[in-house]
């Protein structure tokens, strides 16, 4: 067991003060003394600017106002991702943070599309979704209060501006008794035992604490090159291992939807915010030269681009445990998964959050405490890699090895053994821990394509003239319900111009509250 009495943060950035933020909120008044290091010298990576919903729950947890939050962070709303190219080069579809349709009789909707689907003419599977449809008019406002109503069931993030984010919540941490040192570690200092006990700064200085976060980034100083806790890559699945980012000037009428449209060699973002448009190219170095990589994301980028683009290298994949001894890694120091389906922040706040349940009363934690984290936090990294693995698997695109290399690559059984209960009977694997839920996961196998043999049983027998009749009410209301709510430009206008105002209350749900 450790008894904390101090704990020290090692990295800034938005990973290292959301760890502060949340840390000095709930620890400090309980006598626990919390500082972090970081140098002004080493700049963060800086492009994980597309949030899922959960953002709202951790802003919510540190008492942050969500209007103050959008103004501050030059912030733009966000219900869905669109991805284009994905399945087919010239296909288009919606990952909506809300469901399709809704049960009938106890059986999912998506079985009454499949079935109309085989033996009739119907529309995508998101002209169901009021997300979906909302996003592609550009449209905004918030969920219904009536569960009868097909906008209630739907939620929303953010596109902000990562170093803004992280500079808000600098001056809350700051404010609520943070210690913040400028300087540069170079060297880590072990007991006897083999855990951390001090960190020397380059000023010669050495500064000793009973429990250290590691949130120095790729380079994982404190859990990877000292406590030696290994790297399991996960480049064999997820193959791109280079990206250049890129600003440009603010879209005239930003989307209330991250852009993510499929290259030759991997895919580029589209990031709106109200001052600026974020820009990237994600791709595999191995399929495609830097050069011609820069001219694939320059090609596409609509405004003028305002500062140079910038290079990083990295590899998909996470260390075999994020917690080894009085040493937690949060962030990049952790891992790191493409920001395919925006689940950055999110990885830092959960593991935010399991650090905060998992400390006792007593301030000392051990064994049990650090088995418990590793567990769940290898739960989150693993669910959402295979995620992200079903959107380079599911193609039919003929225009590179880049995606025939991807469609024919052997996934992780995990995943196949999902795909396997989705392809035979149209199944959606649900489980308690960890991302992305059923609404999800179809969204990008009808997307992509991933159509199963069958549907449910039940409603062979049901006159395919219903069928249809039902299906198109649905797609009425959720029409008839967008066309109700305002474009996304003026609802951030009108945010902007009141001190504040009524919003709902956070969930931890990608799709808002059930029916």
């Amino acid at each position: 067991m450790y008894k904390i009495k101090k704990i020290m943060i090692v990295g800034g950035g938005t990973s290292g003060w959301m760890t502060a933020a949340a840390l000095a909120k709930f620890l400090i008044p309980r006598g626990i003394d919390i500082e972090l290091i970081e140098s002004s010298a080493i700049g963060s990576v800086g492009v994980g600017e597309a949030t899922i919903p959960h953002i709202r729950v951790f802003n919510d947890m540190l008492g942050i106002d969500e209007n103050e939050f959008i103004r501050e962070t030059g912030a733009t709303y966000k219900l869905a991702i669109r991805f284009d190219g994905w399945g087919e080069k010239n296909s288009s579809y919606f990952h909506p943070f809300g469901v399709s349709g809704f049960p009938i009789n106890g059986i999912d909707f998506h079985h009454y599309w499949l079935r109309l689907k085989q033996e009739a003419e119907v529309s995508e599977y998101g002209a169901y979704s009021f997300a979906a449809v909302a996003a592609n008019l550009k449209r905004f406002g918030y969920p219904a209060s009536n569960p009868n109503s097909p906008a209630y069931d739907f939620s929303y993030a953010f596109h902000i501006d990562a170093s803004k984010y992280a500079s808000f919540l600098k001056s809350r941490a700051l404010a609520a008794g943070i210690t913040h040192i400028d300087g540069k570690v170079t060297e880590v200092t072990r007991d006897k035992e083999g855990a951390i006990n001090a960190v020397q700064l380059d000023s010669g200085e050495f500064l000793e604490a009973d429990f250290f976060i590691d949130c120095s980034g790729f380079r994982s100083l404190l859990l990877g090159e000292s406590l030696g806790v290994g790297f399991e890559s996960w480049a064999k699945w997820l193959p791109c291992d280079s990206a250049y980012a890129v600003p440009s000037e603010a879209l005239s009428s930003p989307p209330s939807y991250t852009l993510s449209s499929a290259q030759p060699s991997g895919w580029q973002w589209r990031i709106p915010l109200q001052h600026r448009t974020g820009n990237g190219l994600v791709f595999s170095s191995s399929h495609q030269s830097n050069e011609s990589a820069l001219s694939t994301l320059l090609c596409n980028v609509s405004e003028p681009i305002t500062a140079d683009p910038k290079l990083l290298r990295f590899e998909a994949g996470k260390r075999k445990q994020s917690w080894e001894k009085n040493c937690v890694a949060i962030g990049l120091s952790a891992g790191f998964l493409e920001p395919l389906e925006s689940t950055s922040l999110y990885l830092v706040q959960v593991a935010v959050q399991k650090f905060l349940e998992l400390f006792s009363c007593e301030a000392a934690i051990g064994t049990t405490e650090m088995n418990a984290f590793n567990y769940l936090i290898n739960i989150e990294y693993e669910r959402i890699r295979d995620f992200l693995v079903l959107h380079y698997y599911a193609n039919n695109r003929k225009d590179s090895d880049f995606w025939a290399d991807c469609r024919e690559m052997a996934i992780p059984d995990s995943l196949e053994e999902k795909l396997d209960i989705f392809r035979c009977g149209a199944g959606v694997v649900e489980y308690r821990h960890g991302l992305f839920m059923p609404a999800s996961w179809l969204a990008v196998y009808l997307g992509q394509g991933v159509v199963p043999v069958t549907y449910d049983p039940r409603l062979q027998k049901m006159p395919l003239g219903k069928m249809k009749a039902f299906l198109a009410q649905v797609e009425g209301d959720v029409q008839r319900a967008v066309e109700r709510y305002e474009s996304h430009s003026l609802f951030v206008l009108r945010v902007n111009s009141k001190a504040s105002g009524a919003y709902p209350p956070a969930s931890m749900s990608l799709y808002g509250a059930p029916r």
